[in-house]
C-alpha cells in the first residue's frame, strides 16, 4: 500500500551541540534537535534531508540519539525520529576547470556507515571538513562516480540562481558539460523556479525535479516541500520516487511563485532597481553590477536548447506563501493556529475557513484560504531581496 507523505530535503545544520559553526551563513539555533522539533511538531513534515551529514560533530551526535534510544536508523535508509525519517546528505561545492563553477550539489547516503565513508574520502579533497558547502577539489564526474558507486543519490541544487548553481553563471549552456547525466537522480529547482519554467530547458525533461526550502533558519522550513506517494518515508523508497518506480511518484509541489523569489528580476546594484540588459551592462547606467534574474537566464537557456518534446507528466505545483509572510499574522497568532491545529501542514491544507476563524479573524482566515487556492498579488523579487504579496 502506498501513501502520503510531506517531504523536504534541504535544510542546514546551523551550530553543533557544542555551539560551533556548521552552515556559517545559517542561524545558531539551526541545531540538530531543533531542527528535528520544529519539523514534526511545528511544521508536520514525514521526511526531511539534512545536508551537513558530513560534518563529524554532527555524525557524533546523530549516534548519540541512537545510543540513548531517540533514534534509529532503517533498514532502507535513513533515520527515524519519532514520526519523522530524516536523510544524511551533504552540500558540496565544486568548481574544477571543467565546471568553472561554484556549483552546488547535494549528496544523499542510505546510512551512517556511508556517510562516515564519505566524510573520510572526501576529506582528502577539501579543506575543512568541518564546514558546510565547502570547495571539492576534484572534478564533478569525479564526486558523481564516488556517490553512485556507494549507493548514494546526486541532486544538483538550485539549478538557476544567480549564483552557486548549474545555469546561474551563464558559463555553461549544456548540464553534459558538466556532469554525467547517468548520475543524477534528481534536480532542485530552487525558490525562483518552478516546473513550467525548468521544462523550457529540453535537457532537463528526463530528470525529475524536487523543490526544496534550502532553510537558513528554522522559520524557513518547509517553505517550500513536496507531497510524496511511497510505501514509507525511507531512502530506497525515496529513490524509487525520484525514479517513477512502481507507482511511487511525486503527487504535488508547494512553493513560492517564482516572482517571490529572490533572484526572479534582472536586478542592478548600481541603480538599485530592476533593470534589462544589454552586452552584460544595465541599459539605465551601463554598469556591470547586475544580477541577471532567473527568467532572463532560462529564456537564453530556452533559446539554446532543441524544441523536443516533453514526454513525462509532471505533478501540478502549488503556489504558496509560507504563514510568517502572511500580511498581520503575527507571532502570537500564528502560535494560537499550532495550538488549535497541530502543524503548519494542518493550517496550510486542511482546516476550513470556519475552523480558522474561530481561532483567529475573517480577515487572517480570509488570508489563509486565498492564499491555499493561490489568490494573491505579489511584486516581483530580485538581487538578493524577496518579492512581497499581498491579497
Amino acid at each position: 500500500m502506498l501513501n502520503q507523505y510531506y517531504a523536504d530535503l534541504h535544510i542546514h545544520i546551523g551550530s553543533d551541540r557544542n555551539g560551533k559553526p556548521v552552515k556559517i551563513s545559517a542561524s545558531r539555533a539551526l541545531t540538530l534537535e531543533n531542527i528535528l522539533v520544529e519539523a514534526t511538531e511545528r511544521k508536520g513534515l514525514d521526511l526531511i534531508g539534512i545536508v551537513d551529514c558530513h560534518v563529524p560533530a554532527v555524525q557524533e551526535e546523530i549516534e548519540r540519539m541512537i545510543h540513548d534510544g531517540l533514534a534509529f536508523e532503517h533498514l532502507d535508509g535513513g533515520i527515524q525520529y519519532k514520526g519523522l525519517t530524516f536523510l544524511l546528505g551533504s552540500e558540496i561545492e565544486i568548481y574544477d576547470e571543467t565546471c568553472h563553477g561554484p556549483i552546488h550539489v547535494l549528496c544523499f547516503f542510505p546510512t551512517l556507515k556511508r556517510m562516515k565513508h564519505f566524510t573520510e574520502w572526501i576529506s582528502h579533497h577539501m579543506k575543512n571538513i568541518h564546514l558546510s558547502s565547502q570547495r571539492f577539489h576534484g572534478s564533478a564526474t569525479e564526486l558523481q562516480t564516488f556517490v553512485h558507486e556507494h549507493a548514494g543519490l546526486f541532486i544538483p541544487a538550485h539549478v538557476f540562481t544567480p549564483f552557486k548553481s548549474l545555469y546561474g553563471k551563464g558559463v555553461k549552456q549544456s548540464l553534459s558539460e558538466v556532469f554525467n547525466p547517468e548520475y543524477i537522480d534528481a534536480i532542485e529547482l530552487g525558490l525562483s523556479a518552478d516546473i513550467a519554467m525548468a521544462d523550457r530547458v529540453t535537457e532537463l525533461h528526463s530528470f525529475s525535479y524536487v523543490a526544496n526550502s534550502d532553510a537558513h533558519s528554522l522559520q524557513k522550513i518547509a517553505r517550500e516541500y513536496q507531497l510524496i506517494q511511497m510505501k514509507e518515508p525511507t531512502f530506497l523508497e525515496l529513490k524509487r520516487v525520484l525514479h517513477e518506480d512502481d507507482g511511487r511518484k511525486v503527487l504535488n509541489y508547494f512553493g513560492f511563485h517564482p516572482a517571490l523569489g529572490k533572484y526572479s528580476a534582472t536586478y542592478c546594484r548600481a541603480c538599485e532597481q530592476y533593470v534589462a540588459i544589454k552586452d552584460s551592462r544595465c541599459e539605465n547606467c551601463e554598469s556591470r553590477r547586475v544580477v541577471k534574474g532567473v527568467n532572463e537566464r532560462i529564456d537564453e537557456l530556452a533559446r539554446a536548447s532543441a524544441k523536443n518534446q516533453l514526454t513525462r507528466r509532471r505533478a501540478p505545483y502549488t503556489y504558496q506563501v509560507p504563514l510568517e509572510s502572511l500580511p498581520t499574522l503575527g507571532k502570537k497568532t500564528y502560535e494560537k493556529l499550532l495550538d488549535a491545529f497541530g502543524t503548519e501542514m494542518k493550517v496550510v491544507h486542511q482546516a476550513s475557513f470556519e475552523q480558522l476563524q474561530s481561532v483567529t479573524n475573517e480577515k487572517i482566515a480570509r488570508f489563509i484560504i486565498n492564499m491555499r487556492k493561490g489568490h494573491f498579488t505579489l511584486q516581483s523579487g530580485g538581487g538578493g531581496m524577496y518579492g512581497k504579496v499581498s491579497f
